[in-house]
């Protein structure tokens, strides 16, 4: 007889947010570079970008840092890199966390003049605030030398920084589905950052339980 070898209890569970996390990964990569098209002045702007009277030169600014951090964040979490290159990890974190303070910051000055209202401005005035708290609680907790909570803390960094990829999920998705814009980006200004925050705060969770 042939011996059949079962998977591990819980062992799908732990699979199947690495596959996510590397499928993100690919569309945050992808989303960050065709971001960088506002610094050069490339490419298309959406309509509704410029009737925003913050637009010139804070759109730019918003788009860069959070394009870097997009694209450098992910990076943090790879293990061979803390432990192998571990002052590589100390100088991309710095980087991502100076894209962090620079989208941040510039999201807050652009949240008060979107186009589609006070309600999809309040949405993205909070993810401003959370990713900035967020950021600056992990660097708190790492210069406490609490490495655990660093860890935690970026991830839910991360999740917000993701934002960037679900917003642009999201926009065609409501198109295709009939969805007037207005209203649709509304729901769209809390729905690209809220749930990804809801998930990393589950996955932080079961990775604190026993197997």
């Amino acid at each position: 007889m042939t011996a059949q070898i079962h998977p591990a209890p819980g062992h799908h569970l732990r699979t199947w947010p690495r596959r996510a996390w590397r499928a993100m990964t690919l569309l945050a990569t992808i989303v960050a570079l065709v971001s960088f098209r506002y610094l050069f002045g490339k490419g298309p702007v959406p309509p509704n970008l410029p009737l925003n009277p913050y637009f010139h030169p804070w759109l730019v600014i918003h788009a860069t840092g959070a394009a870097t951090a997009l694209l450098v964040g992910s990076l943090q979490f790879l293990p061979s890199l803390r432990q192998r290159l571990p002052a590589v990890h100390r100088a991309v974190g710095r980087v991502y966390v100076a894209a962090c303070l620079v989208g941040g910051v510039s999201a807050l000055v652009l949240a008060p003049g979107v186009s589609a209202g006070p309600v999809a401005g309040a949405g993205f005035g909070a993810l401003g605030i959370a990713w900035l708290v967020t950021t600056a609680i992990a660097v708190r907790r790492i210069v406490a030398g609490d490495v655990a909570a660093h860890r935690r803390w970026m991830v839910r960094s991360f999740a917000l920084t993701l934002a960037a990829v679900a917003l642009r999920l999201y926009l065609p998705l409501s198109s295709v589905l009939g969805v007037e814009f207005l209203l649709a980006y509304r729901v769209i200004a809390w729905l690209c950052w809220v749930p990804n925050l809801l998930l990393a705060q589950w996955y932080l969770a079961r990775r604190t339980q026993p197997s």
